[in-house]
């Protein structure tokens, strides 16, 4: 994996007066110490290049974003916008004389409409406070990564954010309606409907979801909402090999059952957040399945019976079908904690590829083995149900050599994911760490269309410079 630092875009730190923005914006908007610009200046993920901005701009409506996007057309400053970063690939990582945009003061769920069912947000508003709003209406917004408790809509409209619910229920943008956007040229445009139907134009919205901020600031989303949905049952499998949990996976494909999550955890990660947070759930296996299903009834009933006889097939160890909801929570809940459990060991590397269901058994036996290759502990969670892997490169802090070996095993991940018939990133973006993965994936051909897209959106060149394609 190749990291270079990204050029500073147009002015340098110290060569641009900031005065003529300050006095269009209100008092406190702007900050310029570096002391608490730091913070703002990447995200999560590891090893990925940053470098301190000019200013950070927490901007409390869309038109002192707008504000601020024309002042750094004007100055040719850079503009990053920035969620919660809890991004894991440079995608919010600030670049040398720019301008970060954080939208935490743009954090207001401003209409939930029961009739039609969706929601209005702001960007900065929470996933899980999103879910918990809808809730008293008895309604759902099912995208739910593992970062939900802290990361906000606008960044998972940006990476176009998946999770758990997403084998049955499908990823960020298959609920985003309509956004309203600061273009790369200043204006404040909306695009999408709020209709159920309707198909006047290119679809707009869907091109911006997962751009993340190289083709505009969202500054509003409207989202479809579900109905609430009924109780859950839960079947856990443990598996005495990483290649059996993934045979089990593809045994519940062809087994013709959907759940509404099939999760992964190994025994790496049992442990570490056994450790951590003593949870007692018993780490004497190689991996573990967690599967959810939310059918009616007898039906649920059913599937449940299905994917129970699917771990059972595939060589399960111990499969049962949960009886105590507490415990069940108490192993999704693992699940959830297992990345920051694993940063507390050392450095994390995370990986993000996506291969077809019925080559998650061969992915995984090829991280094994690239981990027993380059001489470094590799933990696994995954989202097994629809094939996204993350294999989580574990280094200590400080080793520079066991740092090199974990570049080298994060590249061979991406490798062997493309010769699956796999993708380099299946939720957490291209950002910094997945460029070169991303030009490996697409032809030439499709990567000069993303680069015309560009720059037909952004002329000028100032929105996230360096990420996803240059």
């Amino acid at each position: 994996m190749t990291l270079t630092t990204p050029v500073a875009h147009g002015a340098e730190t110290g060569r641009v007066d900031l005065a003529s923005l300050v006095d269009q914006l209100p008092a406190g908007t702007l900050l310029t110490d570096p002391a608490s610009t730091a913070r703002y200046s990447h995200d999560e993920a590891e090893w990925a290049p940053w470098a301190l901005p000019l200013a950070v701009a927490r901007p409390a409506t869309s038109e002192q974003v707008r504000t601020i996007v024309r002042w750094c057309v004007a100055h040719e400053v850079p503009v990053v916008p920035r969620g919660a970063g809890t991004g894991l690939s440079g995608g919010a990582n600030s670049v040398s004389g720019g301008i970060v945009v954080s939208f935490e003061r743009m954090a207001a769920v401003t209409r939930i409409d029961p009739v039609e069912r969706l929601a209005v947000v702001q960007p900065g508003v929470v996933n899980d406070d999103l879910r918990a709003a809808v809730a008293e209406h008895g309604l759902w917004y099912p995208p739910d990564p593992a970062s939900s408790p802290w990361s906000t809509i606008g960044g998972n409209v940006a990476t176009n954010a998946g999770g758990v619910c997403c084998v049955k229920y499908g990823v960020t943008g298959d609920y985003v309606l309509a956004l309203e956007v600061v273009t790369g040229t200043g204006e404040l445009v909306r695009v999408g409907r709020e209709t159920a139907k309707g198909v006047a134009g290119y679809d707009l919205v869907s091109l911006l979801v997962g751009s993340e901020g190289t083709l505009g600031l969202v500054t509003e989303i409207t989202v479809r909402l579900r109905p609430a949905r009924p109780a859950e049952q839960t079947v856990v499998g443990f598996f005495d090999s990483l290649v059996a949990a993934g045979e089990a996976v593809a045994a519940v494909a062809r087994a013709g059952t959907v759940p509404s999550a099939l999760e992964l955890l190994d025994r790496h990660c049992l442990t570490a957040v056994n450790d951590w947070k003593d949870l007692g759930i018993e780490a004497d296996c190689e991996a573990i399945l967690l599967a959810r299903l939310d059918g009616p009834g007898a039906a649920g009933v059913a599937e449940a019976e299905a994917v129970l006889a699917a771990f059972e097939g595939a060589g399960a160890t111990f499969a049962a079908r949960s009886e105590d909801e507490s415990e069940a929570d108490a192993m999704f809940a693992a699940r959830r904690l297992a990345y920051p459990a694993l940063e507390r060991l050392g450095p994390v590397l995370t990986e993000d590829v996506c291969v077809p269901v019925g080559r998650v058994a061969a992915m995984l036996a090829a991280v094994q083995e690239i981990a027993r290759r380059h001489d470094v502990l590799i933990a696994n969670i995954a989202h097994a149900g629809d094939g996204n892997l993350h294999p989580l490169i574990i280094t200590p802090a400080g080793d520079d050599e066991a740092r090199v070996r974990a570049q080298h095993a994060f590249d061979d991940i991406i490798v062997e994911a493309l010769a699956c018939g796999g993708t380099v990133t299946g939720e957490h973006g291209v950002g910094l760490l997945k460029r070169a993965g991303l030009a490996a994936e697409l032809p030439l051909a499709v990567v000069e269309m993303h680069r015309a897209i560009r720059r037909a959106l952004d002329p000028h060149g100032v929105l996230n410079p360096g990420k996803v394609v240059t």
